[in-house]
């Protein structure tokens, strides 16, 4: 008969295995390439730089300032509330996001989509809950093209922190729409307008967190959240990693 697996002694072997990992090859910041914090991923001054979000608008996540707040809402979002219930969002689009979002989203740097998330993790575990996360889902021929789809990447490790369910198979994108990045925000309206879908004849959830990496005029996640409404789905929140100002 084989001999037993000594548990103990493996689980110590992977600890000096680690242990010397670190001391050889220690974490470097991917903005600097100092060392870096295990704790953030980040040096302590690049650290020290991320434009954390302040008080914003629960219904669109854009900063609030005075006069401008009625309660925790702005006053566009008073005057016409937008389908989307709660925005979470950890950051402002700014430097150092503006280096980081794009080798995530653009050159497959799943290594930054890690931190992302780990940095996204504990505003969203305060937000209110979902009953499962939705990726804002990429078309097809974006996905074939890019290989990976980011708003997955972040909402893959955030399901699995929180113990929420993961949906990649209720929300589809039925067209390949233009890149939102060179439109401006009634164009970007009109180019997602009726893009995705609720597949299937599953019952839906009452409340649902679409997740993505940027919101920027907040229009392809209003389409998508219009979409799940006319699907019979109550509430319709989002956390993004950032909101541009």
């Amino acid at each position: 008969m084989p001999e037993p697996v000594n548990r103990s002694a493996l689980a110590q072997v992977d600890g000096w295995r680690s242990w010397l990992g670190r001391l050889l090859y220690p974490a470097r910041c991917p903005l600097c390439r100092e060392a870096a914090d295990e704790a953030s991923g980040l040096c302590a001054a690049c650290a020290g730089r991320l434009p954390w979000l302040g008080a914003a608008c629960a219904r669109c996540a854009l900063p609030l300032m005075g006069a401008q707040a009625v309660g925790d809402s702005c006053g566009d979002c008073l005057q016409r509330a937008p389908p989307l219930r709660f925005v979470q969002a950890s950051f402002l689009y700014g430097h150092p996001l503006d280096r980081l979002l794009p080798r995530f989203k653009f050159h497959r740097d799943l290594a930054c989509g890690r931190l992302l998330a780990q940095w996204m993790l504990p505003a969203c575990a305060a937000a209110p809950r979902p009953q499962m996360l939705v990726p804002l889902p990429l078309h097809a021929a974006r996905l074939r093209q890019r290989g990976y789809d980011q708003a997955l990447e972040l909402a893959r490790p955030l399901a699995r922190a929180l113990d929420l369910p993961l949906r990649t198979d209720l929300l589809v994108r039925m067209r390949a729409t233009a890149a939102q990045s060179s439109l401006d925000a009634e164009a970007r309206r009109r180019n997602v307008r009726g893009a995705f879908r609720v597949q299937g004849r599953a019952a839906v959830p009452t409340h649902v967190a679409l997740v993505d990496d940027v919101m920027t005029t907040g229009a392809t996640l209003h389409a998508a959240a219009r979409a799940l409404h006319r699907a019979g789905v109550a509430r319709v929140d989002a956390w993004v990693c950032a909101r541009v100002p």
